[in-house]
């Protein structure tokens, strides 16, 4: 009875471990569409095993560019590029806290600010740094492309959420300092 149970368990072990190898492991996948017309670039619509279908067929490299280019954008939407002179949301919500500040618009002269600038994507990639198979010396980073789609679709997630917070704590605060100049006789 314990050697069955034993058995038992090293199969289901087993099991669990081939599961989560093989997630990252390239699989064939049949994409071959009968009596197939085209929608849009990537998608088609057709018979697929009798059934008809709407099929949406990406190479993987481009889905990556496509979906890294959209965060990045997007974090320079919310939090400015220094290279290009972008103040990004944060920056113009900094700007305005400056301004509310001011003493000329009826502030306080002391910049209340809380918040930290807090970009996802400079936390990313940290590279292995050696000789390649060519003696040449590369830093490599290695990841898989599941993960790493799925970590840049979490990104756009959080910085979807805080361009949405941003864009209404700067319409709060343009708002604010609008009555604050308003009530002191101030226009713009």
């Amino acid at each position: 009875m314990n050697k069955i149970k034993f058995i038992l368990i090293s199969l289901l072990a087993s099991s669990l471990f081939v599961a989560c190898a093989s997630q990252h492991k390239a699989k064939d996948i049949d994409t071959k569409i009968e009596n197939g017309d085209k929608v849009s670039g990537d998608t088609e619509v057709g018979v697929k095993d009798g059934n008809m279908v709407v099929q949406t067929k990406v190479l993987m490299n481009e889905e990556l560019r496509r979906t890294q280019n959209e965060v990045y954008e997007l974090e320079d939407r919310v939090y400015g590029n220094r290279k290009y002179g972008s103040l990004g949301l944060y920056g113009v919500l900094r700007e305005c806290k400056s301004q509310l500040a001011d003493p000329k618009n009826g502030g306080s002269g002391k910049l209340l600010w809380t918040e930290p600038m807090d970009r996802i994507t400079d936390k990313e990639d940290e590279f292995k740094i050696g000789l390649d198979e060519k003696q040449k010396l590369v830093g490599v980073s290695e990841e898989f492309l599941k993960d790493r789609l799925n970590r840049f679709r979490e990104y756009k997630k959080i910085l979807n959420k805080r361009q949405d917070e941003y864009e209404e704590k700067v319409m709060l605060c343009k708002n604010e300092l609008k009555s604050q100049k308003s009530s002191t006789g101030k226009t713009e």
